[in-house]
């Protein structure tokens, strides 16, 4: 796959998962759609990756804000806060031990807090492909 092809693959699955968080919320499972909220942001910083890096291969990690820092993307402390508070999404709904008090926390407000973040974040980082 060229460069264009690698970025475009990245892209579309990212908006895949955003749309597939914004369905999750709507059946009322509050915590896998935070959990796909984040791969969309995983996903969209691996296009931005690719873009601005000569690797067609984006490292293959979770967290946001190394893959910010991997993707030359200049975050603000107030940024770097959200993007670790939502690397606990995809940490706390795969391990057991953690779920249940995620589960317990992820009501429809909270959740409807977080995605509107995650949209927000998503629309940005966008922004910042060609």
């Amino acid at each position: 796959m060229t460069k264009e092809e690698h970025i475009n693959y990245w892209r579309e699955s990212a908006q895949h998962d955003l749309e597939s968080a914004e369905d999750i919320f709507d059946s009322g499972r509050y915590d896998w759609c935070l959990f796909v909220g984040h791969l969309a942001l995983e996903k969209i910083l691996k296009a931005i990756f690719v873009d601005r890096n000569n690797n067609n291969m984006p490292p293959q990690i979770h967290n946001l804000v190394r893959l910010a820092e991997l993707s030359k993307i200049e975050i603000d402390d107030e940024q770097k806060f959200l993007l670790d508070k939502i690397n606990d999404f995809n940490i706390q709904t795969r391990y057991p031990d953690y779920k249940l008090e995620f589960y317990k926390r992820c009501n429809a407000e909270y959740t409807n807090e977080y995605l509107g973040k995650i949209k927000e974040c998503y629309k940005w980082l966008s922004s910042l492909l060609k």
